[in-house]
């Protein structure tokens, strides 16, 4: 049974009436949230977005209002005239905002049923990933998820307002795009009238507001939707929205300072937290050395500490032959750790091998003595300049990677944040901001045996590296900066290059022919003979940031209907096969593998 709205209008929302509104006749509507019969009267605390309010019904509702009030069940839609009353004393609620007042129903319509829910409401958050993204409209009436998307409401609002007093021009650029590839996949869309071409969905708008830039915006804001056809992680997600700037006549310095004062404004008037500015900076390379990551979470110690001088020639071959051929070993100590048994320190092993590292080595002191799985092949000597470098005290657990760099930074910068869970050394209510800057400018692609930007191809290089660019690529440092909040990557950017010349030459670095690049980027290199800027910006993820700042373990409690990790919509069953007259408008035809 569903009735009409018809003559009826809300009168406000469930919690904005207060004390000031008793006696006054009101039209109430929304969701039962639960229904407590007594007989003569029934209790409905009826819920929106904004919280819950108690209804009263009983005797002064006519007969038939009461009969259906009797059969409402929780999740119906309901619409109450009545009249605010102030609650007894001893019937206060003060868990609730309208604890002390209550709605005296004089009449009751049911505007929509509801069936047997797939899981209740207030138990959503322990509900499986599958099963809420199935229901994601029951998932999305939870208070948690309601607090979400309000939440990141309002950083929205606050980030146009405080950009627009910046002097910031908000500028939407195009959707559909042309596929220029390097980096993530693009996710390509079919032109009808342009048959056998295609667009590609912005991965940014990079280009644009270089662009915009040339153009004489100055600075430029937008709240972007951006796509990348890639792997999914906890904080990925196919389609994402960025907070994306670019500004003019600019160093790093300039954007640094703009995005300090803007993660202030947004930590104060969310968190009511005032961060202290400004930010510390670390270079790419002492991140790596220090931390093994170029996103560290600086809310713990557990530093890593390089000890391939001391192994260096030593009787235990897996570390001297490793240094020998330009690896290293390193540590890190974990307090308190030395009791781990040979089971727990099996699973460390088990870890840093899904970072391609061959194995792990362990050195603890637990009640005065040492205890190692490689204790034969250390000396005296080289165990008293092992515990004196790695600061390692009673109780403490060293643990030793050796392999290239790269290996030995990435299973011990992962290794170090999963002891710090597992001991419970990080303070969740801290908040450690960090830039990294001075990133390499390019890495080296063994699978294409060329150079590949690290950031993107249009960040500049460093001016006093120019000289060497063409000779020694992998040494040379760019104006890139990231900015990184406890271990995870905010937002990054760069400074970009503004000379015709230097864009040509790093194109060519990264193996693209003069007419190679004309083909893909030629509408900028076209756009940069006519006069360019020095200009910079920033991006950040903006799900990410609502993530970090609300203290989550994943973007897809930020969107409001995420993809799961196979990039599909378990709600509306996106993507899903389309009828043969589209694929012939379009021109396509589909050469699926055998099984599919």
């Amino acid at each position: 049974m569903s009735e009409l709205i018809t003559g009826q209008k809300r009168s406000a929302r469930c919690t904005e009436f207060t004390e000031a509104d008793v006696g006054r006749d009101v039209t109430v509507m929304g969701w039962v949230d639960t229904r407590r019969d007594m007989g003569k009267i029934i209790f409905v605390d009826l819920r929106d977005r904004s919280g819950i309010i108690q209804v009263v019904i009983d005797d002064r509702v006519s007969a038939e209002d009461f009969e259906k009030a009797s059969h409402i069940k929780n999740e119906y839609v309901i619409s109450v005239e009545g009249v605010v009353n102030k609650r007894e004393d001893s019937k206060v609620n003060p868990k609730l905002k309208t604890g002390t007042i209550e709605v005296i129903a004089k009449s009751v319509r049911i505007l929509s049923e509801c069936d047997t829910l797939p899981f209740q409401i207030e138990e959503a958050d322990q509900v499986g990933d599958q099963t809420r993204l199935k229901y994601r409209y029951l998932d999305l009436r939870s208070k948690s998820m309601q607090r979400n998307l309000k939440l990141k409401s309002d950083i929205c609002h606050i980030t146009r307002n405080f950009f627009h007093d910046e002097g910031f021009i908000e500028v939407e650029t195009p959707m559909l795009n042309k596929s220029t590839p390097e980096g993530a996949r693009d996710y390509l869309v079919p032109s009808r009238v342009n048959p056998g071409m295609f667009y590609a969905l912005p991965q940014s708008p990079q280009l644009f507001k270089q662009i915009l830039m040339l153009s004489g915006y100055d600075r430029y804001i937008q709240i972007a939707r951006c796509f990348r056809d890639e792997d999914l992680r906890a904080d990925r997600q196919p389609e994402f929205t960025q907070i994306d700037m670019e500004l003019s006549f600019v160093d790093e310095d300039d954007v640094i300072d703009v995005n300090e004062r803007y993660l202030k404004k947004i930590f104060k008037e969310i968190k009511g937290i005032d961060i202290e500015t400004p930010f510390m900076r670390m270079t790419y390379d002492e991140a790596m050395r220090r931390f093994g990551s170029d996103k560290p979470d600086l809310r713990f110690g557990m530093e890593l500490t390089d000890m391939s001088d001391i192994f260096a020639g030593c009787e235990f071959k897996v570390f001297a032959d490793t240094i020998a051929k330009g690896g290293s070993v390193r540590t890190i100590t974990v307090p308190g750790a030395a009791n781990y048994t040979r089971k727990q320190i099996d699973e460390l092993i088990d870890f840093v091998k899904i970072y391609k590292a061959k194995g792990l080595a362990s050195f603890a002191i637990e009640n005065g003595e040492y205890k190692s799985n490689i204790l034969r092949f250390m000396s005296e000597d080289i165990i008293a300049k092992v515990v004196e470098r790695a600061n390692a005290k009673e109780g403490d657990l060293v643990l030793f990677v050796a392999d290239t760099n790269e290996v030995v930074f990435a299973a011990l910068g992962a290794l170090r944040c999963e002891m710090a869970k597992r001991l419970n050394l990080i303070n969740k209510d801290e908040y450690k901001f960090l830039w990294v800057v001075d990133f390499p400018m390019f890495e080296w692609d063994e699978e294409n045996n060329r150079c590949k930007a690290v950031h993107h191809p249009f960040t500049a290089p460093k001016d006093e590296d120019l000289s060497f660019m063409e000779e020694r690529p992998l040494d040379v440092k760019a104006k890139a900066y990231d900015i990184v909040l406890n271990g995870t990557e905010l937002g990054g950017g760069s400074i970009r290059i503004h000379s015709r010349e230097v864009q040509r030459r790093v194109f060519n670095l990264l193996g693209f022919t003069d007419e190679q690049a004309q083909a893909r980027f030629g509408f900028l290199l076209d756009a940069f003979k006519y006069g360019v800027p020095p200009h910079g910006g920033l991006a950040y993820g903006l799900d990410r940031l609502v993530m970090l700042v609300l203290g989550l373990d994943t973007i897809r409690d930020t969107i409001a209907f995420p993809k799961d990790k196979s990039a599909s919509c378990q709600m509306s069953e996106a993507p899903n096969v389309v009828d043969e007259k589209q694929l012939d408008e379009l021109h396509i035809k589909l050469n699926l593998p055998e099984e599919q």
